[in-house]
């Protein structure tokens, strides 16, 4: 609401980012107008799998957030859940729940949990605004021994790690456990599967959080000189791949009160004593393979990104897209397939990602072997066609409601390729 200032002039708040997480369009649709007549800007999603992606492409000021997704759910489970993934990411983050009035035991909840007030369905649009402004306004008291949350000028990309595989649960847990604590931690894995952005996760939850943290390449001798003025945090990459001398003389340079995280290929290279200094913790990256359905989920919000960034369409990957992602394996981790994404959703006319869109890594994935083939004549009886290939094939055949002149197009094959293989899994 606006208030009044000395002059007796209405004092209009200044415009915020706001994150409404609702999966009814019509709500979503009407709380953009209440907000945006309000002066604030509002972004929807329509469950937590956006919500966590629109975080990661930025700050928000304040998330309102429903506490119910799925069909006949009523129980706040799924809120809940997604409060606490928020608020572990961003103990400041500012979250209002949305529940229905005969749910004040899950708003009670909710509020425990670490969400900043409650509204009660059905709201009146003034009230809630309102409501959300002086939420924002309260703002949030920093945990014991942190400093106040970095500005959104300083970390425009907050360092959210992505995924819902038991492996990034783990990594999630691992980072809020050691990021408030100085202990220096050593980050090994294969590159591009998100060893930086790890850092800067841990880095986030530090004291340290509201100064950025210094980044030098160990491998540039001359880029050493930082070390002698660096306070808080330093991301130090390539440890590892310096010579015993060379480490020796890191270990005299480092000062004693620089918390270290550094990012190495194997720990194996590092001596002993430097060891000591820069690997209390050791975190270990886990490849794309071992993440389960993740590679879709960041296909997708590869997708977001990409749509924004080009001017395109909402990006949106076909069904038969998505099951070659998952059964992809990238050469380049994580980055490769961003990559992947991005050069997909530019190329394509309304945003849409068709498996043929895609720059395929070279694999022995069942159409790319077949496509394969077929370019170089060998007999169609001679492929080696696996379960993975059926569910591509039925997912294009669902998503172009078997139309097969379309989904052979979407999976890169003819109509003739396509129409032996249906008749091979018998489609």
């Amino acid at each position: 609401m606006d208030t009044v200032s000395t002059n007796g002039h209405p004092v209009v708040p200044s415009s915020r980012a706001i994150l409404l997480v609702d999966d009814n369009p019509a709500v979503s649709r009407a709380m953009e107008i209440a907000f945006r007549m309000a002066g604030h800007r509002l972004d929807t999603a329509n469950g937590p799998e956006e919500a966590y992606s629109c975080l990661a492409r930025r700050r928000y000021d304040a998330i309102l957030l429903d506490m119910n997704f799925s069909t006949g759910e009523s129980s706040g489970r799924e809120g809940l859940a997604c409060l606490a993934r928020i608020v572990a990411d961003d103990p400041a983050a500012c979250v209002v729940v949305i529940t229905a009035h005969s749910g004040i035991r899950i708003a009670v909840a909710a509020m425990q949990a670490g969400a900043r007030d409650f509204a009660m369905k059905p709201w009146r649009n003034a009230e809630l605004v309102a409501k959300v402004e002086a939420a924002i306004a309260r703002g949030a008291p920093a945990p014991p021994g942190m400093q106040a949350a970095p500005s959104a000028d300083l970390m425009a990309e907050p360092p959210r790690l992505l995924g819902d595989s038991a492996a990034m649960q783990a990594l999630r847990t691992l980072v809020h456990r050691i990021g408030p604590t100085p202990a220096s931690v050593t980050i090994t894995g294969p590159s591009g599967s998100g060893r930086t952005l790890a850092a800067l996760a841990i880095h986030a939850a530090s004291p340290h959080a509201d100064t950025a943290p210094a980044r030098i390449d160990l491998r540039d001798e001359a880029a050493w000189q930082r070390l002698d003025d660096a306070g808080g945090t330093a991301i130090l990459r390539h440890p590892d791949r310096l010579d015993g001398v060379a480490q020796a003389r890191l270990l005299d340079r480092i000062p004693t009160a620089l918390r270290c995280i550094a990012i190495a290929d194997a720990i194996a290279p590092i001596v002993p004593a430097l060891y000591r200094r820069l690997a209390t913790v050791e975190v270990a990256m886990p490849p794309l393979a071992d993440r389960q359905d993740d590679a879709v989920l960041l296909a997708r919000h590869f997708a977001r990104i990409a749509a924004a960034r080009f001017g395109k369409p909402q990006g949106r990957l076909t069904g038969a897209a998505e099951a070659a992602i998952h059964t992809a394996r990238w050469p380049d981790e994580v980055r490769g397939l961003a990559l992947a994404i991005e050069r997909a959703v530019l190329l394509s006319g309304d945003g849409t990602v068709d498996a043929a869109a895609l720059a395929l890594p070279a694999m022995p994935t069942a159409v790319q072997t077949a496509g394969a083939a077929i370019g170089t004549g060998t007999p169609d009886a001679n492929f080696d066609l696996t379960d993975a290939e059926k569910t591509m094939i039925e997912a294009a055949l669902r998503e172009h409601r078997h139309n097969v002149s379309h989904a052979a197009a979407a999976l890169g094959l003819s109509r003739g390729a396509l129409y032996r293989r249906m008749a091979r899994y018998g489609l």
